[in-house]
């Protein structure tokens, strides 16, 4: 073979090239074809493993698995109320393999409880809606007040009397209780304890008065009687209840909150790669078996356009914004 002289490079070598940059060049192109994605997707849920949002993220991975016909590799970043782990995906490359599992609290409460959470609404592209996650009004089963009407006379007649537990500062529990005292116009103690467990076990036993706390962990208390339920936050009733009336239908019209997940992608992420995650996640919400064990939960598949999530999305943080206005609440 006869030595390559300095400065001067094969031909041969030069035809390589071109077909090793073709190549690459194919595999760019295989990325944005109707067979993407041909890798797995990291889903970043900013909770901690094992909790009750990590437990619906791991729910729809592992359906939506199926449907894009790559595993989903779930990334716990919890702390912060969900701000760390938010804040890193807004940082991920916008290619649609990463994506991050938001909530009401990341992407509509947040920015208006803490001076600063690392990111902006509009650092995101909304994908889907998941579900719409009725909350729950209740007591102990000892308590004197067997509705909501009940309960929200008693608090005109002796207002502050009431105590109104959470499960923190800027909770969905905590708006859920401060929009109540807004709409019916009356006044509780609020009460936060340090999660939700705590604040629903004083509930249980009378310590205090009620709380309204999102339905998946309740509706199995209210069916073995260890609680009473008084009310539903959702405008509709929920099929895990169908006997328990709205809070609107309890004297408080217009009353309507919820909390809800979804999921989002960092700003720039191509528009057909969020298409496909979009239909990934529809196809999985339109599943009637999968819509039966949400509904046991007290979860209801609330399948949207994207455009449709993002006008949603935009509603929600003004709403979130005016509940923490007269609620009060602040993290620092």
């Amino acid at each position: 073979m006869n030595p390559v002289k300095p400065g001067r490079t094969p031909v041969r070598w030069l035809a390589a090239m071109a077909l090793s940059v073709a190549g690459v060049a194919g595999v760019g192109a295989a990325e944005n074809d109707a067979q993407w994605p041909q890798r797995p997707i990291t889903m970043i849920v900013p909770f901690v493993a094992g909790g009750g949002g990590d437990t619906l993220a791991r729910l729809y991975a592992r359906e939506m698995e199926g449907k894009i016909r790559q595993p989903i590799i779930i990334d716990n970043r919890a702390g912060a109320g969900g701000n760390i782990g938010t804040a890193a995906a807004a940082r991920a490359t916008p290619d649609g393999h990463t994506v991050v599992f938001g909530t009401n609290g990341t992407m509509a409460t947040n920015h208006w409880l803490y001076k600063s959470v690392g990111y902006s609404p509009d650092d995101f592209e909304p994908i889907a809606r998941f579900s719409v996650i009725s909350m729950v009004m209740f007591v102990s089963p000892d308590s004197r007040f067997n509705s909501a009407k009940e309960l929200i006379e008693y608090a005109r007649q002796h207002p502050r009397e009431l105590t109104c537990a959470s499960a923190g500062n800027g909770t969905a529990s905590h708006m859920a209780c401060g929009l109540l005292q807004h709409m019916a116009k009356v006044e509780f103690t609020h009460v936060p304890y340090k999660g939700g467990a705590p604040a629903s076990t004083d509930v249980r036993s009378g310590r205090v008065s009620f709380m309204i706390d999102v339905a998946p962990y309740l509706v199995p208390l209210a069916k073995s009687k260890q609680i009473k339920v008084l009310a539903v936050s959702t405008p509709q009733r929920i099929p895990a209840l169908p006997d328990v009336p709205t809070i609107a239908e309890s004297g408080v019209p217009g009353y309507e909150l919820f909390a809800w997940d979804g999921l989002f992608a960092p700003k720039g992420t191509p528009a057909d790669r969020l298409d496909r995650l979009h239909q990934a996640v529809n196809e999985v919400l339109k599943d009637p078996a999968f819509d039966r064990t949400m509904q046991e939960r007290g979860s209801i598949n609330s399948p949207m356009s994207r455009s449709e999530f993002a006008q949603f999305v935009r509603k929600e943080y003004e709403l979130h914004g005016e509940i923490v206005k007269f609620t009060g609440a602040r993290i620092d």
